[in-house]
């Protein structure tokens, strides 16, 4: 059985994707920016776009029946090489009991220019 969580993005209905999808016994977590869905507030600072990204993912890993210690991959997209040892940090602080299978990967630019990362997960079930 699939079932679609809608994240509160504007983006999600305008460009035909679901914030995560949970299927098979895992949830499937789509690239997510920093924004504040809510108010479609994004910060400036990189490592403030992480902790927000972080934010959504584990609201979203608990509205599927998930949490981020079921994470077992990441892959995080930044914008600026010079910023990733921000980043990292951040994903080091809240992954630093899990320890995923992860992967970092510097990209020419995402969606919107404000946009300066984007972090996927996968994660099990928390009833697996």
């Amino acid at each position: 059985m699939r079932r679609r969580i809608d994240g509160g993005s504007p983006f999600e209905a305008a460009y035909g994707y679901s914030r995560a999808v949970v299927q098979d016994g895992f949830v499937f977590v789509a690239g997510t920016t920093g924004y504040d869905y809510a108010t479609m507030a994004m910060p400036e600072d990189v490592a403030a776009q992480a902790e927000a990204c972080w934010r959504t993912i584990a609201a979203v890993l608990a509205e599927a029946g998930s949490s981020l210690e079921q994470v077992v991959r990441t892959t995080t997209y930044i914008t600026d090489p010079a910023e990733a040892e921000a980043v990292l940090a951040v994903g080091g602080r809240v992954m630093a009991a899990i320890r995923p299978a992860a992967t970092l990967v510097v990209v020419a630019g995402l969606l919107r220019p404000e946009m300066k990362v984007e972090i996927e997960v996968t994660a099990a079930l928390a009833d697996r």
